[in-house]
């Protein structure tokens, strides 16, 4: 059987989606939501067991399925692994060879400014959120249904500056242009590409910068329209919506979502 007559279209709305990050923060979020609007996910996590079981045991509770496993998006040497790992949890859990929706989550803040930052942070940061993000699509490419949805995160401050962010913020402008390459290439086969770019946030990225520390989250609040920083399910939900037929239309898009941050 040829690759392209092995892969099945996405035939529901929600269907089943990889998350990748979704232990903790917008990927927790996330992975729930996508629950709420009736799909099943696979809890990729780069190895905190104990949260991710959490989240898997949440999904069930909503009345949907759900499998962890282990992926370390940086570390593009254990993709086959993961690959493998993921076929035999399709088969068991839901009786398929693919799945619907890839969700690139996973990542991670180093913040420092232009003259401080060294090459290991600033090669973790592309190693992650570009080299990761575009060889993980690349080794799913057999396994995504046509008709699925891929979405990239990226970030507000690909159209902002704020100092201490230059590294970061390169790399997820990176992953935009990759965003829409993914679109057109991918486009004959249905599947949908988009980035969705969250201003801040309150989670733990960052060691919790923006949640904890009263000073800067009262500074990005005040650079926001709506007059607060983000909260998770702020984020989570919207991506979610992106899986449904009534974004079909919307491909190789930057969408914020910000509140209006520095508008």
């Amino acid at each position: 059987m040829t690759q392209t007559t092995a892969r099945t279209t996405a035939q529901t709305p929600a269907g089943i989606a990889i998350v990748t990050g979704a232990n903790r923060g917008l990927g927790r979020n996330t992975a729930l939501s996508i629950a709420r609007h009736g799909g099943d996910v696979v809890v990729a996590h780069r190895g905190n067991d104990a949260q991710a079981q959490e989240v898997v045991a949440e999904i069930e509770a909503l009345g949907r399925k759900a499998v962890a496993l282990r992926l370390d998006v940086g570390r593009i040497a254990g993709f086959p692994t993961f690959v493998e790992a993921l076929r035999g949890a399709l088969k068991e859990h839901w009786g398929r060879d693919s799945f619907d929706h890839l969700i690139n989550n996973a990542g991670h803040g180093e913040f420092a400014a232009i003259g401080d930052t060294t090459e290991a942070q600033f090669g973790g940061l592309f190693d992650v959120h570009v080299k990761g993000v575009f060889f993980l699509v690349q080794a799913l490419l057999p396994l995504i249904a046509d008709g699925g949805r891929i979405v990239n995160l990226s970030s507000g401050l690909t159209r902002v500056s704020y100092p201490g962010f230059s590294a970061y913020a390169a790399a997820k402008g990176a992953v935009e242009i990759l965003t829409v390459y993914m679109a057109r290439e991918l486009g004959s086969r249905g599947i949908t590409v988009n980035t969705v770019a969250p201003g801040a946030i309150e989670t733990d990225f960052g060691g919790g910068l923006v949640r904890d520390d009263a000073g800067m989250n009262q500074q990005f609040a005040g650079m926001t329209a709506l007059g607060r920083v983000g909260v998770p399910d702020d984020i989570g939900p919207m991506i979610a919506s992106l899986l449904g037929p009534d974004n079909r239309w919307v491909t190789g898009q930057r969408i914020e979502v910000s509140g209006g941050q520095t508008i």
